[in-house]
């Protein structure tokens, strides 16, 4: 069973957000948060493995409850609430770690799958609105850039190539098409990948493709 945290300060979202969750046969709301403040410490009294997290909320924000949350052992996946007019929160929860977020508006089906797919351990990285969001507030100062490459540098072809499949959101089953590998090798390349550049998930891999402007 999917034990789910659901922080935002609106009651009715709350209760919407509970409503569609729970209509879900693995999964289970095991508690609601109304600020950044209570979502801290739920998530130590409640061990969720998802927490859907409004990004502004009165009191303690949701990006400053994300850098909480993810600095923790052991921490949960988050996923970020927002509208577009806060997409850049959003990129910069993505860089704290979260794997992903959600339009508040998105439909039941698609929230349901979203919570399955990062509680599996996957990044969402696949809606094309993710791209979007990426590509439209990645800072492309010259300085983040050149340390990005840098960064990027110590990969060999190979790995190169992965990432640069990863950041364009393909699955793990895509890339061992396009690159004719076994899947199996395309696992072994992304967690080399990732430990190598000291990275947590897929998401913080792309967005170091793109700062590189690769």
């Amino acid at each position: 069973m999917i034990r789910v945290l659901v922080t935002d300060d609106e009651a009715l979202v709350r209760s919407g957000l509970r409503m569609i969750l729970e209509a879900a046969d693995d999964m289970v709301v095991v508690g609601e948060a109304r600020d950044g403040a209570e979502a801290v410490t739920a998530v130590t009294r409640l061990k969720p493995h998802v927490v859907l997290m409004d990004v502004r909320m009165p009191g303690t924000d949701g990006l400053t409850a994300a850098a909480r949350i993810l600095a923790a052992p052991g921490a949960p996946k988050l996923i970020m609430l927002t509208t577009f007019d806060l997409d850049e929160y959003v990129h910069e929860a993505l860089r704290l770690g979260a794997v992903g977020f959600l339009l508040k508006d998105t439909p039941p089906r698609d929230l349901i799958a979203a919570v399955r797919t990062v509680a599996a351990g996957q990044a969402m990285l696949s809606p094309s609105v993710t791209k979007r969001i990426i590509h439209a507030f990645v800072d492309k100062a010259p300085t983040r850039a050149e340390a990005a490459r840098k960064q990027l540098a110590s990969l060999t072809g190979r790995e190169e190539e992965v990432i640069r499949a990863l950041a364009r959101g393909l699955s793990n089953a895509e890339i061992a098409r396009e690159l004719r590998l076994s899947e199996a090798t395309v696992k072994a390349h992304v967690s080399r990948v990732l430990a190598k550049l000291g990275l947590t998930n897929r998401v913080q891999a792309a967005i170091l493709v793109h700062d590189a402007d690769l």
